[in-house]
């Protein structure tokens, strides 16, 4: 017995038989306990980040358009914004058309506008490009601007049928959200 405790090393000092030594349970318990306090702190602060319910369940809006009629707009939510659904009439779509969009502040063709098969229905936010406001024009008797289309009463800025800047200090077009036809009566938003 006395010829072991002679031959031990610092090295091999607490080594049981199957030479695990005490310090290294020691070192992967308290580097296992920093990993799950770590983990612990992290975990709060990136779930914050995380979108709320509230906001999820809005993420995606559907609207029915079979009432629209042509040269009808009307007004619906996506994602706590005003959202314009406007159905244009042929001469409407005509004149939209006719533009020189090389001519616009923001260049759009009211095909790029619209979705394939679909070019007589108008999407777009509710929100004018200058400062946040909402634009006049998609209700009943409101004042459509110069260009028939929607009219911002804060700055002045006038939008043209297809929801694109013509006048006043809007730098773009009113924004055409994501959005597909699940069928010819129902747009899904989002």
């Amino acid at each position: 017995m006395a010829d072991t405790a002679a031959t031990a090393t610092p090295e091999t000092a607490g080594a049981t038989d199957d030479g695990i030594r005490r310090r290294d349970f020691l070192d992967i318990a308290a580097v296992s306990a920093a990993g799950i306090g770590g983990l612990a702190v992290v975990y709060p602060l990136v779930s914050q980040m995380a979108p709320s319910k509230d906001v999820l369940a809005a993420s995606s809006t559907e609207v029915d358009v079979s009432a629209i009629e042509p040269g009808q707009a009307i007004k619906a939510v996506f994602r706590k914004q005003p959202l314009f659904v406007r159905r244009l009439t042929p001469t409407e779509v005509q004149e939209a058309n006719d533009v020189d969009v090389s001519s616009l502040r923001d260049p759009q063709t009211l095909e790029e506008r619209t979705k394939e098969g679909h070019g007589d229905m108008l999407i777009t936010m509710g929100v004018c490009t200058h400062l946040g406001c909402v634009p006049l024009g998609a209700a009943e008797g409101e004042v459509k601007g110069e260009f028939g289309g929607y009219f911002c009463p804060c700055h002045g800025s006038h939008y043209d049928t297809a929801g694109r800047i013509r006048k006043g200090p809007a730098p773009k077009n009113l924004e055409v959200p994501e959005y597909e036809f699940t069928s010819d009566t129902v747009v899904r938003v989002g």
